[in-house]
This record gives C-alpha cells, structure tokens and sequence, in this order.
C-alpha cells in the first residue's frame, strides 16, 4: 500500500479541522471554551451468523465529571455484510439519551432516534493497521422542552491505525498503540451556524486477549461546536473500549 495519498490526505484533513472553526464558523474572539472532564466506558461487539452476514452490538455508557454525573446512554445495534474480506458494510439503528452537563448545557434530557449506513475498510500499512470509516446518519432529535423532534443529516469519517508492540503483527496475548481521528460534519436545511459539528482525536494502549476480545485504554479530546457556532466544547475524555468478535457460522 503506498502511504503518501493517505498520509497526505489525513494531514489536509487535520489541518482542515484545525483552521475550520475559527475561520469559517466564528471568529476568536466570539468564541467561547467549555471544558469538561468526562468518561466513556464502551462495549463493542461484530458477531457473525452466517459466511457474509453478521450482527453489530453496541453499549456506551458515557459520564460527566470522569464517572459520577450521567451524560449520555448510546444503544446501537446493525446488520453486517462482508463485501470482500477486508471491506464491510453495515446498516443500523442507535437509540441515544442525552444530559444536560457543562457551562452551556441543554434546557433537560432528550432522546436520538438514529439510522446510519456504514462502510469499513481494513488494511497494513508496514506494521500499521489501518481502517477507514464512512458512516452517513439520519437524526432525529427531541427538543428538550417540547414534543417536537429535529431532523438532522450527518457525515462522519474515522482513520485509526494500530501497532503492535512486541512484533510485526498483532498476536493474542500482546500490547498495542492505537490512535484515530474522526471528523463529523452536519449538512442540510436544518444546519444554522454548525456545519462543522465535532472532531475527535484519541491515544490508548491496547490488550489483545485472544483473536475475538481485545481491551483499550486511552485519552479523547472532543472538540464540540454547539448550534449557535460560538460556544466550541473541548470534553477531555477518558475512554475505555472492550472489543469482542463471536462467529456463530458454523464454518471450519
């Protein structure tokens, strides 16, 4: 695989994020910084019934404040299909149930109805492992205050890369680095001063236990613009993230 297009094309990306929101959306001195600490403690789940097909399972319990104030509840469920074996689509359903928290919160909690297409590309890269991540969201979101409901369209995409620690690939039983930035942006009618919705770059150490589980700890920095373009969010996370694959095929 030749670096040069990824590894350039990641570098326009984050410096496109960088430059983005203080140019385009606000200028310095109109914005406004809300930091906050919090935690996301995740179960992510690929479980395969058939040679193509899988089923995607997902749980995150996010929290204020490290642990001790409620912040937001991610259920996400999808159906897996194998389109070569380095590529996977999935189409699915999140149901999310969001705090209010922060200097700026919202005016109570609310629910997110939420259908999302999804496409996985997985490759090396030397000793890299890297996978690209398109994911395109429908949104519905309550207001807090009322019975109405926002729709809303988001485009999102993820580069993370792993090394192995104690070899050229990753083995069970061994440690990893592993490293990703995703980019998420609204689009149509229903988008004010947010275009630019968040970024999200993270660094952990991972565990491989096995071929089917695997554990990282790590540090996210979230950066948020909120709908009125001026109040940006820096959440400094701690995320921790279990990893389990389940094949239930019956192949040999």
């Amino acid at each position: 695989m030749n670096s040069r297009p990824i590894l350039s094309w990641l570098a326009g990306v984050l410096l496109a994020v960088t430059l983005q929101p203080g140019i385009t959306f606000a200028q310095g001195s109109e914005r406004v910084k809300d930091h906050n600490t919090n935690g996301w403690y995740m179960y992510f789940g690929d479980h395969k019934f058939a040679e193509r097909w899988g089923v995607h399972t997902e749980l995150q319990l996010r929290r204020h404040n490290t642990l001790t104030d409620p912040l937001q509840l991610l259920l996400r469920t999808g159906i897996n299909y194998d389109l070569a074996p380095n590529a996977m689509f999935t189409l699915g359903y999140g149901f999310i149930e969001s705090h209010p928290y922060g200097d700026y919160p919202a005016a109570g909690k609310f629910p997110e109805h939420r259908l999302y297409q999804q496409l996985q590309l997985k490759g090396n890269l030397a000793r890299l492992g890297l996978s690209h991540r398109y994911r395109l969201e429908q949104r519905w979101v309550k207001q807090p205050t009322t019975s109405d409901y926002t729709y809303l369209n988001r485009a999102r995409y993820m580069l993370k890369a792993t090394l192995p620690l104690a070899g050229t690939t990753l083995e069970p039983k061994e440690f990893f680095l592993a490293a990703y930035d995703e980019v998420f942006m609204n689009f149509g009618k229903q988008v004010r001063q947010n275009i630019f919705d968040q970024n999200r770059a993270y660094g952990a150490i991972g565990y491989r236990f096995s071929n089917t589980a695997s554990l990282e700890l790590g540090y996210l920095h979230q950066l948020v613009q909120k709908a009125n373009g001026i109040v940006f969010e820096h959440n400094h996370t701690l995320q921790v993230s279990f990893f389990h694959t389940l094949d239930f095929s019956g192949r040999e």
